[in-house]
């Protein structure tokens, strides 16, 4: 991504403000919900990134967008990156931010992996245990996989714990494989 460093200094300064104004937690949550808008919406993002709508436009569609549902900080942003004519990297900016605000707040990001959608009993039970293992609190992220038959993968920083059925079922294949077991006759 060619914007990506750009995109890093505008979060920077947006946590700066933000803590300045003991606001980082609101617009956060600005920054996961723009990010989910946008990865969910192709069209909202190729509008962002085309060169034939006019900026005023791009700003006019944020606006009737998140105006109401955003914070200021947030709202000023979007005219800093208009002003700057750098719009269609909004959606960078939004996952830069998300990034080192986790980052500034010790929180890491948790992957679970499972065959069925996890329970929020069952989330918080696996919450605890990552700070009881780490240290440290993690946003955890639910990818729901049939093929992994049953069980769990659960990702952690650059640690993965697999305790999925279709590892233990692979495992177990290659012990059988490996295996010289010749039967006597």
């Amino acid at each position: 991504m060619k914007d990506a460093r750009a995109a890093l200094r505008y979060a920077k300064a947006i946590l700066n403000l933000a803590k300045d104004s003991k606001e980082e937690t609101a617009v956060n949550n600005d920054m996961l919900f723009i990010d989910k808008t946008i990865s969910e919406n192709d069209e909202f993002e190729v509008m962002l990134r085309s060169p034939i709508v006019k900026i005023s436009d791009k700003i006019n569609v944020l606006n009737a967008l998140f105006k109401g549902k955003v914070n200021n900080i947030t709202l000023g942003l979007f005219h800093l990156l208009e002003d700057n004519k750098r719009i269609a990297m909004l959606h960078a900016v939004a996952k830069q931010y998300a990034i080192i605000y986790d980052f500034d707040k010790h929180m890491q990001v948790a992957k679970v992996t499972t065959a069925v959608p996890l329970s929020k009993e069952i989330e918080a039970q696996v919450l605890a245990k990552i700070v009881a293992l780490t240290g440290e609190k993690a946003n955890l992220e639910n990818e729901v996989n049939e093929s992994i038959l049953g069980g769990f993968v659960l990702r952690v920083g650059d640690v993965e714990y697999d305790a999925s059925i279709s590892n233990y079922l692979n495992e177990l294949k290659k012990e059988f494989d490996n295996s010289h077991f010749i039967p006597k006759i």
